[in-house]
């Protein structure tokens, strides 16, 4: 019972910060426009009835931030590291994804499919890739990344020629926007698909287990019998089928592939995210709910500045503002000081003046 408290305790300790967060942003947004959270049925261009409002752009716009998110969690975890080149991954399988869709074929759904599955694989080789370099050479994951994230999008420019071919399709105008019959906007429908297979892949396998193992004490996992190199290349492979999924639903959005645009920045995002969630960056223990509620407070941030009318040029520079104040709220010597001062006030309450006496 004891460890069954302890760790409901660990859970809400590493979920205190965006919890906080995503609060006090719903508060001060309903202070300052009571309908901002307000949800519209509309009908959108092709005469779908869509569900629109704030509340639906976080959700809809936070969709590939949350699928980097869960995978960039998996790396930091067991690496102890960050991957910086998801972007630039993510556009190299954008633009292979439209490269099968613009075949002579017409787009149905097998081609759809075969074009995802040709995006997944490449995303996953250059996931590799990175995770050898980790993992067998042993060099840091920043350092390793870095490779990618400085040619990965002049990659993705040779695919198409240079070219930025567009992608007329209903099939693909859907996977970017809605389902007909469906008001939730696909992209979040994937993202809780993808939510539900991590979380199936957890609960039946011990990934989850070997991660946070090696990311605590890798020479206690290898003398326990655990392959560190193996799970490392795993976390990195994972996450590169998260690149493709969210390049995919980028390109889906916009029907065509710009190399030079698509997810361009979001690497930064993406490990804030993870920070933001409560995550360690050092690696170790994790929780991809909290990777995913800090893509949410992110883009919940975005949106409000773009509420309040704050210039495009000056966003970054507020969103870096409350993110340095959240993350420093979260560190270890700040909750270690405030964990202090509640022991110091409950030591000198009554209740535990009275449990000393007796």
């Amino acid at each position: 019972m004891a460890e069954k408290k302890h760790g409901q305790h660990l859970v809400l300790g590493q979920l205190a910060i965006p919890i906080i967060a995503v609060c006090l942003l719903i508060i001060f947004n309903l202070i300052r426009d009571p309908g901002f959270f307000s949800i519209e049925t509309k009908l959108n261009n092709d005469g779908n009835i869509v569900l629109a409002g704030n509340l639906i752009s976080i959700i809809n716009g936070a969709s590939e931030l949350a699928i980097l998110a869960m995978g960039m969690t998996l790396v930091t975890a067991a690496c102890g590291g960050q991957d910086i080149s998801v972007g630039a991954a993510a556009a190299i399988a954008g633009s292979v994804f439209v490269k099968v869709l613009k075949g002579p074929q017409m787009i149905t759904g097998g081609t759809a499919i075969l074009a995802f599955l040709a995006a997944c694989l490449v995303a996953v080789i250059f996931g590799a890739f990175n995770g050898t370099l980790v993992a067998i050479f042993r060099i840091q994951p920043m350092i390793a990344t870095l490779i990618l994230y400085t040619c990965g999008r002049s990659i993705a420019y040779w695919i198409n020629g240079g070219a930025t071919p567009t992608v007329s399709s209903p099939i693909i105008n859907a996977a970017g926007s809605v389902i007909p019959g469906i008001p939730i906007p696909t992209p979040v429908i994937i993202v809780v698909v993808t939510a539900v297979l991590f979380s199936l892949l957890f609960r039946f396998t011990t990934l989850r287990l070997y991660t946070q193992t090696v990311g605590i004490n890798q020479s206690a996992a290898r003398l326990n019998g655990i392959n560190t190199t193996l799970i490392k290349l795993l976390s990195f492979v994972t996450l590169g089928v998260c690149v493709s999924i969210s390049g995919c639903i980028g390109v889906s959005r916009l029907g065509l592939i710009n190399h030079e645009t698509l997810l361009l920045d979001i690497e930064m995002d993406t490990i804030l995210a993870v920070a933001i969630g409560g995550n360690s960056l050092g690696g170790g223990r994790f929780r991809l709910s909290g990777s995913i509620l800090g893509a949410y407070v992110i883009q919940m941030l975005t949106i409000t500045l773009y509420a309040m009318k704050v210039p495009s040029t000056d966003v970054k520079a507020y969103k870096a503002i409350v993110i340095i104040l959240l993350v420093v709220i979260g560190s270890p010597v700040v909750k270690r000081w405030f964990a202090g001062q509640m022991t110091r006030m409950r030591s000198g309450s009554p209740a535990a003046a009275k449990e000393r006496e007796v």
